[in-house]
């Protein structure tokens, strides 16, 4: 099965759901670091926003740089890299891998124009009819300016030979680190403007173009200074962008919900902002996961406070508290729910106490209260099982703020943004036991 990279995401071609039962979504990292240009470093996450480095360095090639790290998966069940090989010359460099973690060098390729000074930031983009292409900025100047992108396609299965270089009509010069999507047939573009510095977006009926500017300046709240554009589809159908505020030392994401017309608040990525450098990130579903019985009653047990539980209390509000055999019958029922599939995504859960409300969020506060039908309440009430800090404890992610779980703080529950420190984790996990009534 081909498993595609973020930027050859399209409508027709990638689930925006959950993975169902017995399965788990993977995001995968590459970047260069702060501290190297010739070292590749792997990471992976289950959300998208906390990662977990699997290899660093993971991959040093044999000669020159690897800038700005590409990663897919092809047909052939292979991963393949595609990066910046050095700061001048006219080739990108190619690797393998058959688990995304140890690479093997494949080749160097020469972009075949004449006088090319810089070939940078060359990035994949597998279409809806599979061919696969990069992504190329290039440029004859003699300054780092005046980039245009190109895209090269695979003539062969195993990615050996390839096309001339197509110009991607409308964008450039002067744009670079160019980086595509495509939702049903149309084509969107994040790309740098090397000159005020701002990532700006262009729309195109075709890869190749020609591409119309939508938007320029600070359009979605990027700020300036910043490069690197990269996308991923989330599990629940929005996109995330990745960036890096090279000059302020930060790397960044924000997510849209509405085609990208607009933007969330940008974000640091937790535990790698400052350190990695123009990342990609590969999205796929493998096997595995954390499964929740529906249609059963359970209690939520802390994971680091294992005498206290998930329960309401009569002010509808979300706590942790004790529970014990010697508890009232009122107080193990506050620490009892039914697990019913999420009413936003039947692959994610939803939690309802024993008179029907549902466990969910408001101003990021958890309480319970009675369904209202709309997809704002079925969206609030939703939470995504990935795994929790101790063996078989899960941790429950919003489903409409991907990167937030419910977590105890002073043991009130809330909807907190994930934080790359043990107690967020601890704080966050849950085991699932048997039900207290």
């Amino acid at each position: 099965m081909l498993v595609l990279l973020v930027g050859a995401v399209s409508e027709g071609t990638a689930s925006a759901d959950a993975p169902p039962a017995g399965q788990a979504t993977r995001y995968t990292m590459t970047a260069f670091t702060n501290s190297s240009e010739s070292n590749l470093y792997v990471y992976d996450s289950p959300d998208a926003t906390g990662f977990t480095l699997r290899k660093g360095p993971a991959y040093t090639p044999p000669s020159g740089l690897i800038r700005d790290p590409s990663i897919f998966k092809h047909t052939d069940g292979y991963y393949y890299l595609t990066y910046t090989t050095n700061w001048t010359g006219n080739t990108i460099g190619f690797a393998r891998s058959t688990d995304r973690v140890n690479w093997t060098f494949l080749y160097n390729h020469t972009i075949p124009i004449s006088g090319l000074t810089r070939t940078w930031a060359p990035e994949w983009f597998v279409d809806t009819d599979g061919s696969v292409n990069v992504i190329v900025s290039l440029t004859a100047a003699s300054t780092a300016t005046h980039f245009t992108a190109y895209k090269i396609t695979a003539t062969n299965a195993a990615l050996t030979t390839w096309s001339a270089p197509t110009q991607l009509s409308g964008i450039g010069p002067n744009h670079i680190d160019t980086f595509i999507v495509k939702t049903g047939s149309t084509y969107h573009a994040f790309t740098k403007n090397e000159t005020t510095k701002y990532i700006e977006y262009a729309t195109a009926p075709s890869l190749t173009g020609p591409y119309t500017f939508q938007k320029t300046g600070n359009w979605a709240g990027f700020g300036d200074w910043v490069e690197g554009p990269a996308l991923v589809r989330l599990d629940n159908g929005g996109w995330r962008i990745y960036y890096d505020g090279y000059r302020a030392g930060k790397y960044w994401y924000s997510d849209s919900y509405d085609n990208f017309a607009t933007w969330t608040t940008p974000t640091e990525v937790p535990g790698l902002s400052g350190f990695i450098r123009h990342a990609t990130v590969l999205k796929e579903t493998v096997p595995g996961g954390v499964t929740l019985p529906t249609h059963t009653t359970r209690s939520l047990r802390s994971v680091n406070y294992p005498d206290r539980y998930a329960v309401e209390r009569p002010d509808s509000l979300g706590y942790t508290d004790p529970v014990s055999t010697s508890s009232s019958t009122a107080v193990k029922q506050s620490a009892t729910f039914t697990v019913v599939p999420g009413l936003a995504d039947a692959d994610c859960y939803s939690l309802r106490d024993s008179s029907g409300r549902y466990l969910r969020h408001w101003d990021f506060r958890v309480r319970f209260d009675s369904s209202d039908g709309t997809d704002t309440f079925k969206k609030d009430a939703t939470y995504c099982a990935r795994p929790g800090s101790a063996s078989g404890s899960v941790r429950l992610e919003s489903y409409n703020y991907p990167g937030r779980y419910i977590r105890h703080y002073s043991h009130a529950l809330r909807v907190d943004l994930y934080q790359n420190t043990d107690t967020f984790r601890a704080d966050s996990s849950f085991t699932v036991v048997s039900p207290w009534a």
